[in-house]
């Protein structure tokens, strides 16, 4: 299967904006992106005026990599949110958001996406009590996802997330970090999604 295996800093630079792909590194001063937020590349010229097209490819690249999904599934996720009722685009994101390895992410156990993935592949993620390692599961209302017992007792990480965590969880989930578990009690609606992606640029760029 193919995967990006470069420095994800450059996928930042490159989209002109942080998408917070190293979790809790983003924040400080240690930033590629605060430190040098021109394009990758040892002669990078300086970023000109898009055109119509290049602003919707754009939009279209910084959603697939603040997810981590790749061209191909990316397209999938596409044409099941215009088969879905409603928005197309609103669609799109609640499909993205719906991942399990973002859900992770979302209950705050672990950093980033990239280590939710990572999670989940290695098994230590339950959903309804069944141990589940694709991180492209899309879950729905009502169900459970959970650390696994044995996980908990062994990963550093997860340990100390018994004592709480210090991210804000989305109003679409429930979290208890006594149990290291979360349920997802509603599914995602727009204003619930804080990425900073203009899903109505994707729908234009899709139907050229």
């Amino acid at each position: 299967m193919a995967k990006y295996t470069d420095s994800v800093c450059r996928l930042c630079r490159r989209e002109g904006t942080k998408l917070y792909l190293k979790g809790d590194r983003c924040y400080t001063d240690k930033c590629a992106f605060t430190r040098r937020p021109t394009p990758p590349g040892q002669n990078a010229p300086r970023r000109r005026k898009a055109s119509e097209y290049g602003i919707q490819l754009r939009e279209k690249q910084k959603a697939r990599r603040t997810y981590g999904v790749l061209e191909k599934q990316f397209r999938l996720y596409y044409l099941e949110a215009e088969r879905m009722k409603g928005i197309a685009g609103e669609n799109l994101l609640q499909l993205l958001e719906r991942r399990l390895d973002n859900v992770v992410y979302r209950l705050g156990f672990a950093s980033s996406r990239a280590q939710a993935r990572q999670f989940v592949l290695h098994g230590h993620i339950t959903v309804d009590g069944k141990r589940v390692n694709i991180p492209s599961y899309i879950v729905d209302t009502g169900q459970v996802i959970a650390i696994k017992e044995k996980s908990a007792s062994k990963v550093e990480q997860f340990k100390t997330l018994r004592e709480g965590s210090s991210k804000v969880v989305v109003p679409w989930l429930q979290v208890d970090y006594e149990k290291l578990e979360g349920t997802v009690s509603a599914l995602p609606a727009r204003e619930d999604i804080d990425v900073p992606i203009q899903e109505h640029l994707i729908v234009e760029l899709y139907s050229r």
